[in-house]
């Protein structure tokens, strides 16, 4: 009887497990990862839309398309605003589209000597001397616009990419205090698309349930009242839960600091346009980059001092670790590559229509356009949206 008591008491006396801690036979969640700082998509992005303007090869321009697209497929999380990538894509196509409608009924002005067909010609007044509607069509003036047209739409796929990988809120609390107000107005015009765009799924979808027409123009229209009325909801709710939360109110700070603000940041602004455009020209090449860096350093400081007018707190801020500067650094070797590229051999990444000649592919040039699917592999696959359609588990 007292070796059973002795027993209990020793069974009472077991370490009870922490709080929190997950009963025997229950599996450990596995720890989340650490997601990357939007900053970086952002610069990563905005560096392959910079080489993108850099040349006019459209071997070169498939190439960053192509690296841009499968970083977006591997890395793109399940989000309503990650949809976008689509859109972006279409809206490219589409600008291609029109830029070679404009060549074929409006004409070009490269010269060109082998005619693809000829459209009837619209006479025009003297007063509108240098239009033309209709005439020759040429294969050189074609094949200009079709280059000219690809890199718009390369920077503007490129900048899809960005909005896709980067979340807008969690890009505008990485922003500093004094452009906080103008981030939040860019996070908002920037969710628009996204949030339009599911929007008009989602009601699609409920009339092709209900076996309604959701196509042609009957199906646009009923589609799309729905859309800007819920647009306009969305729009009031914002502005009340903004004003809730104190949006716009500004600390009081010293009347000399506030002029000390705007001259660091005005003086800097118009230091970096100056820096700029010494470096764009070759006069400038010797002052350019130092009123660049002390336009830059003073910006920042006004910048600095701005935030203080600010008050706000940020909740877990995201950190820019190794893997924010391998993928920032990426895309800035690739444009910069591109640019030494375009000094070095200028004909490898502008090739001629006249005459007309089929483009090549530079090596070392698409080699450095490859550096920017380093984010594939340096930064964290996105999580798994969950499947509805699975009850949760107690």
């Amino acid at each position: 009887m007292r070796e059973a008591r002795g027993s209990g008491r020793a069974g009472l006396a077991r370490p009870r497990p922490e709080r929190g801690t997950p009963p025997a036979g229950v599996p450990v969640p596995r720890a989340r990862r650490a997601q990357l700082h939007p900053g970086a998509w952002w610069l990563w992005a905005l560096a392959l839309g910079t080489a993108a303007t850099r040349t006019t090869n459209p071997l070169l321009l498939a190439l960053l398309i192509t690296v841009s697209g499968y970083v977006v497929a591997v890395r793109r999380p399940p989000t309503p605003w990650a949809r976008s990538y689509g859109a972006f894509v279409k809206l490219a196509a589409a600008v291609l589209l029109l830029r070679l409608a404009f060549a074929v009924f409006l004409g070009s002005p490269i010269p060109g000597t082998h005619t693809l067909f000829t459209l009837p010609e619209v006479p025009l007044p003297d007063w509108a001397q240098g239009i033309r509607l209709g005439g020759r069509v040429t294969a050189e003036g074609l094949t200009f616009a079709l280059y000219d047209a690809l890199r718009l739409a390369a920077l503007l796929i490129c900048v899809g990419a960005a909005n896709a990988l980067a979340s807008p809120s969690r890009l505008l609390k990485s922003l500093p205090g004094a452009l906080y107000e103008l981030g939040v107005a860019v996070v908002v015009a920037l969710t628009f698309a996204p949030n339009l765009i599911a929007d008009v799924r989602r009601l699609r979808a409920a009339r092709r349930l209900r076996g309604r027409p959701d196509k042609g123009v009957r199906g646009l229209v009923q589609v799309g009242l729905p859309v800007l009325e819920g647009a306009l909801e969305r729009s009031v709710s914002l502005a009340a839960a903004m004003d809730a939360r104190g949006y716009g109110r500004t600390a009081e700070v010293p009347p000399a600091v506030r002029r000390t603000t705007a001259a660091l940041t005005l003086g800097g602004l118009l230091g970096v346009c100056a820096g700029t455009y010494g470096l764009l020209t070759a006069e400038g090449g010797s002052y350019g980059l130092p009123v660049l860096l002390v336009g830059l350093a003073s910006a920042l400081a006004g910048l600095r001092l701005g935030g203080r007018r600010t008050l706000r707190t940020r909740y877990r801020p995201d950190p820019w670790d190794a893997r924010a500067w391998l993928v920032s650094a990426s895309g800035a070797a690739v444009a910069a590559l591109l640019i030494l590229a375009g000094s070095l051999d200028p004909g490898a990444l502008r090739p001629g229509v006249v005459p007309l000649e089929p483009p090549t592919l530079p090596l070392w040039p698409a080699a450095a356009v490859l550096l920017g699917l380093l984010p594939a592999f340096v930064t964290p696959a996105p999580e798994a949206a969950p499947d509805p359609r699975k009850e949760p588990t107690t």
